[in-house]
């Protein structure tokens, strides 16, 4: 039996942007029907957003029955101009889909990390690109591991990730999963694994965790979110499905600059909780809440790209000292 850890609310120090959702399936001009858990970041002066779109009908269910990536670009990152036609979709005899991108931008090229379905498991991938029409895939994981995010520069010399490992015999045969860090010469090959964050150590989880945006770096240390899910037994239909009893909400904690895998800070209550009405009716699966992007800014303020009900992309935003300052509790 799951029981919830009640009710939650989002911290004062951030805000939803009026505009909200600010990219949902009628802006996209091919066939969409979920439009969510993008990736967001700056390349080239302008904003990038890589977002996944669920579409078509399963006979059998209501899940749809593909998913691509779709393509956007802004100007004020508010607006956003959705490019004809998906920009990627991985489909052959192992692979059913990829989805869930992130984005980081390291030396000038944009790399891509993203979830990957197959046949025997659910893997996690890194693919660099230049211009959004090709992406040259770097590496796979084995099963089952995904909601990888690349740091943005090289640490102690080498490439970071943090990523959501599947442990299921090993956490008791249930949900139960963490965040760990690892490290890579080339980011083909991963290793140097450490623990980063368990579900234990998150007062508003009592299900899993996993990474969210890629972190941004301040003098403070590696700023990040990530997110955090609590099951309730009790919850019945919260969307689309017969039952739903999960609620996904973000946290945000502060990781060591030389040390990534070393937690600093973490505000002990959420960043940002499912309260919108776009956040908690009328979505595929409501109560949930998934940042994938995160941009400071040259003025402080921090935007931070979120899927909203597992149906539409909203935008929130706080200022950096205050996001600092909400990981001021320390951990270890």
């Amino acid at each position: 039996m799951y029981i919830g850890t009640g009710l939650l609310t989002s911290s004062p120090i951030i805000h939803r942007h009026p505009a909200n959702p600010i990219l949902t399936p009628a802006d996209v001009p091919y066939e969409a029907r979920l439009v969510f858990n993008a990736g967001v970041t700056k390349y080239q002066g302008k904003y990038v957003m890589v977002f996944r779109n669920d579409y078509g009908y399963r006979t059998d269910s209501v899940h749809p029955a593909a998913t691509d990536l779709g393509l956007a670009f802004s100007d004020d990152g508010v607006k956003w101009q959705v490019q004809p036609r998906p920009c990627w979709q991985w489909q052959d005899d192992e692979v059913n889909r990829v989805y869930d991108p992130r984005l980081t931008v390291m030396d000038g090229r944009c790399y891509m990390c993203f979830a990957v379905d197959t046949l025997h498991g659910v893997c996690g991938g890194i693919a660099v690109t230049d211009d959004f029409e090709r992406f040259e895939v770097l590496s796979v994981s084995v099963p089952d591991n995904r909601n990888m995010v690349l740091f943005g520069e090289k640490i102690g010399g080498k490439y970071v990730r943090l990523e959501r490992p599947f442990p299921v015999y090993s956490r008791g045969g249930r949900d139960r999963f963490d965040i760990w860090a690892s490290d890579s010469p080339d980011l083909r090959y991963w290793g140097n694994s450490h623990l980063v964050l368990g579900v234990e150590d998150v007062p508003y989880a009592n299900d899993k965790l996993g990474p969210a945006a890629p972190p941004v770096k301040t003098p403070q240390g590696w700023l990040t979110t990530f997110h955090a899910v609590d099951r309730d037994s009790s919850r019945g239909k919260n969307g689309w499905e017969d039952v739903w009893q999960k609620r996904y909400t973000a946290g945000i904690m502060l990781l060591d600059l030389d040390e990534p895998w070393r937690v600093i800070g973490m505000s002990k209550t959420p960043l940002l909780a499912p309260e919108a009405p776009y956040e908690v009716e009328g979505g595929f699966r409501n109560h949930a809440i998934f940042p994938g992007g995160m941009i400071l800014e040259e003025s402080g303020e921090v935007k931070i790209y979120y899927g909203a009900a597992d149906a539409t992309e909203c935008l929130a935003t706080a200022d950096v000292g205050d996001l600092v300052k909400l990981c001021s509790e320390k951990r270890r």
